[in-house]
């Protein structure tokens, strides 16, 4: 740690040379008093005409700035989550002020959930100490500023944090608030210099401009967070917790849901006299509306499915109905079996939905079933139920279209890549509907598990009938 002295101004670099016609001439000449002041009658370096060269490199200066600003906020604007926006924010901060390193944090305006802390330049251990000092935000103007040029040697400095900063080797720290108006109070951002130091004022000037505008894209981050946690704790209330326990049938299932709130379901139920009950379905659109209309719709299935018993197209047709009176707005696709775990016999019907797959020893194929239109679509819906019978050992896989779009193919080719995973699914994963769903995803999928940025949901149920 250096010894006590005159603060540096610390920033970066002028962006662009010092005009030649401002600088000092190398040599000073003697000058008679008379031709000094005919000079400065005439326009010298110090008289009239000496300052549209001053204009002239202010407004360089000022081009200058705007254009760093201009490039930091397209960079800044490309983020899409809070953490790369708080991170790209301090990498912008650290080559304005040249510190090398920062922290900063953001959160709900309202104080009403946890915050996003991230580090530039800092391990976790250093970022660990440096959260048990809270970060100092005087207020003021917007955004406010704390500017401390020499924590070592500061009179008057809390105690804490100037042990913290003589453990991590902090010279200086710059502190800004991330507030607006129209956003509140988000956080604060804090640079730290390695030697006593602080920014000019045109330097502070910069970063309050640039400051200013990562709040407004921090806040609408903020808010897009808040509205996917919103929707996924939704979703999780609406969706079963657990699949039931049937005699002669093992069940599995994968969601992958859609960051923004997407509309796919999935149900197993056990119905009367042993019989079960397997759908999945997808509503259009995305957001809180589009899981609450997935939640009344699958609770609507279920009511169906007790009340029609084998009837695959009468659940959906009963479905259809309450959608066109209830949500006249919107079309869903669904897909209904109804199965006898005992004689292995399903009985199914789709709206607009993909044909489940059957995968077993001796076939790998999708079940004929006939287009029809998606509910909703039609002033009456109607289509002819499929029969068929399951073999030992044999596995019904049910999937919704967002497993076909995230492979990135077109449809077509994404059928033909998911027959030949279920094709080339090793025995052990045969005999394991879990495991089957894992190798379907693993093989469908580049990053496997990890896809979930995709923007639609997926849905994949397997019942392996002994």
């Amino acid at each position: 740690m250096s010894t006590a002295g005159l603060p540096k101004v610390a920033g970066i670099n002028p962006p662009i040379p010092t005009s030649a016609h401002t600088a000092a001439p190398a040599v000073e000449q003697q000058s008679h008093p008379d031709d000094r002041s005919k000079q400065g009658e005439q326009g010298g370096p110090d008289g009239p005409a000496g300052q549209p060269g001053a204009v002239q490199d202010g407004l360089a200066s000022s081009v200058a700035d705007l254009t760093t600003l201009h490039e930091l906020s397209e960079r800044l604007a490309r983020t899409a989550c809070v953490e790369d926006a708080l991170r790209e924010m301090l990498r912008a901060g650290g080559t304005l002020t040249g510190a090398r390193r920062g922290l900063a944090s953001a959160g709900p305006a309202d104080q009403g959930g946890p915050a996003t802390v991230t580090g530039l330049g800092l391990c976790p251990a250093e970022l660990g100490a440096l959260e048990t000092v809270p970060l100092p935000a005087s207020p003021g103007t917007v955004p406010a500023e704390e500017i401390h040029p020499d924590l070592c040697h500061e009179p008057g400095l809390d105690p804490r944090h100037r042990e913290v900063a003589v453990r991590l080797g902090l010279g200086a720290s710059y502190t800004v608030l991330l507030a607006t108006e129209s956003a509140g109070r988000l956080g604060s951002a804090v640079w730290f210099y390695d030697e006593p130091a602080e920014p000019g004022e045109r330097l502070r000037h910069l970063i309050g401009l640039y400051c200013r505008h990562a709040t407004e894209h921090l806040a609408r981050l903020v808010e897009l967070d808040h509205l996917r946690a919103t929707a996924a704790g939704l979703r999780a209330q609406l969706l079963p917790t657990r699949l039931p326990r049937i005699p002669g049938v093992r069940l599995a299932v994968t969601h992958v849901a859609a960051p923004g709130g997407g509309g796919d379901w999935y149900d197993a139920m056990a119905l009367p006299e042993g019989a079960l009950g397997l759908s999945v379905g997808g509503v259009t659109g995305s957001g809180t509306g589009t899981v609450g209309a997935m939640g009344r719709l699958r609770a609507a299935l279920r009511a169906y499915a007790v009340l029609e018993g084998e009837d695959p197209v009468a659940v959906l047709s009963d479905l259809e109905l309450l959608l066109r009176l209830t949500e006249p707005a919107r079309s869903a696709t669904a897909l209904y079996a109804h199965v006898d775990p005992a004689a292995r016999r399903i009985a199914l019907s789709g709206a607009g939905h993909c044909p489940p797959l059957v995968v077993g020893e001796r076939r790998v194929e999708f079940v004929e079933t006939s287009l029809s239109a998606p509910l909703g679509m039609l002033s009456c819906w109607e289509a002819p139920s499929a029969e068929f019978r399951a073999l030992p050992g044999e596995t019904l896989l049910l999937y919704t279209d967002g497993l076909l779009h995230r492979t990135g193919d077109a449809t077509d080719r994404a059928v033909t890549r998911l027959h030949a995973a279920a094709a080339g699914a090793p025995r052990a994963a045969r005999e394991d509907p879990a495991l089957l769903t894992d190798h379907i995803l693993r093989t469908l999928l580049p990053d496997g598990r990890g896809a979930e940025e995709g923007t639609e949901d997926l849905v994949l149920l397997a019942a392996r009938f002994d």
